[in-house]
């Protein structure tokens, strides 16, 4: 089984609805098993500040299915869910992001593991420490290290996912 770490954000039409429904449809796939879900957090847009807030989370699945079919069963949720994307760092309805698999570099066209820009956004590094503070990243560093300059982060808890069996 594969170890992967999922980045979820969407502000737009009802996001913890946006981010519950799509843990629940990853949790009902034969392929995943739903290990840990970071509380939601209420985050600051990285792009233009014309927008709502968002709501940004990240998960830890188990799955057998390999990078490039976990990028397509992500991006087909994103569509089942409307996805709107408007604008480069703009408002949306859904963003599944890979931000670690396994301990894997990938670097293709259509998917850059570890994800580009983890280290840089608190929404992703916070959530992530919150369900993995042991994880040493694929490049060596310890994820504890890469989230100190974020300690102090002004992002609010406005949610949590509850797990429910398999």
């Amino acid at each position: 089984m594969n170890n992967v770490y999922i980045a979820l954000g969407s502000n737009l039409n009802q996001p913890i609805l946006q981010l519950t429904t799509a843990l629940d449809y990853l949790q009902q796939q034969p392929a995943i098993q739903l290990i840990a879900v970071s509380p939601l957090y209420s985050s600051k847009p990285l792009g233009p500040q014309d927008q709502p807030d968002y709501v940004n989370a990240v998960a830890q699945i188990q799955t057998s299915l390999e990078p490039l079919a976990l990028l397509d069963l992500l991006q087909s949720v994103e569509q089942q869910q409307g996805r709107i994307r408007l604008r480069r760092w703009g408002e949306r309805t859904l963003d599944l992001d890979i931000l670690l698999f396994n301990q894997e570099i990938i670097d293709t066209e259509r998917l850059t593991v570890p994800h580009k820009e983890m280290k840089n956004r608190e929404f992703v590094l916070i959530p992530l420490f919150d369900i993995a503070p042991q994880l040493i990243l694929p490049d060596g560093e310890s994820l504890a290290t890469a989230v100190m300059p974020f300690r102090q982060h002004t992002m609010q808890r406005v949610a949590q996912y509850p797990l429910s069996p398999k």
